[in-house]
């Protein structure tokens, strides 16, 4: 009888411990799985961030050529502009790459303030000459530019919502510890300077 209420005890352990251990698994499980998944949604978003700057990237040498057409004379200006590009082409960087060194997005996010910088000088110059402002390819330009400024900023804004959410979900415990174990770090915001935060004016009439 002894023996038999032994057994019975060791076989409550043992299916207790199935139990842990299934719900333990089933934890872990779950915890890495959406770690992957919010992962992979911050480099989805990362994507979408380079496709749009690429896309701001494409047309600033029509602009400029375009630009050059009416205001030759302004070289210094429009040299700015194609030296910001050439340096922010320079710089790219995959969503792995800032995970493991987030000191790059720093030196990415200032050279794609640069290049916004220098922007903004040009599209000064432009305010100069009103037979550029009515100039058809120039508008088209223009419009083209000032959709792809309002898209970069908000896929920015979708990306660092997204990093917003990875980093609370690995830093809440317990499964900043699952994280640590995981190596899934923390994801920086691609933020700009308060100087930066405006996008390139290219809202021009067409009057003189």
């Amino acid at each position: 009888m002894a023996q038999s209420k032994k057994g019975i005890g060791c076989l409550a352990i043992a299916v207790i411990l199935i139990v842990i251990g299934v719900v333990g698994y089933g934890f872990f499980k779950g915890v890495y799985n959406n770690f992957v998944t919010l992962d992979e949604d911050v480099n989805q978003k990362w994507a979408q961030v380079q496709n749009v700057l690429q896309r701001r990237m494409d047309l600033i040498p029509n602009l400029v050529e375009t630009v050059r057409g009416y205001a030759a004379h302004e070289r210094e200006t429009l040299e700015a502009v194609i030296n910001a590009r050439a340096k922010a082409s320079q710089i790219q960087v995959n969503a792995e790459e800032l995970a493991n060194n987030p000191e790059l997005m720093n030196q990415y996010m200032e050279a794609q303030n640069g290049l916004n910088s220098a922007l903004n000088r040009l599209m000064v110059v432009v305010e100069q000459y009103p037979n550029l402002k009515a100039n058809e390819n120039f508008i088209r330009l223009q419009d083209e530019l000032a959709g792809t400024e309002n898209r970069i900023a908000v896929e920015r804004g979708r990306y660092n919502e997204s990093v917003q959410t990875y980093n609370q979900e690995i830093r809440i415990f317990p499964k900043n510890i699952l994280a640590g174990l995981f190596n899934f770090a923390k994801r920086a915001y691609f933020d700009a300077p308060p100087e930066a935060q405006q996008a390139p004016k290219v809202d021009f009439g067409t009057g003189s």
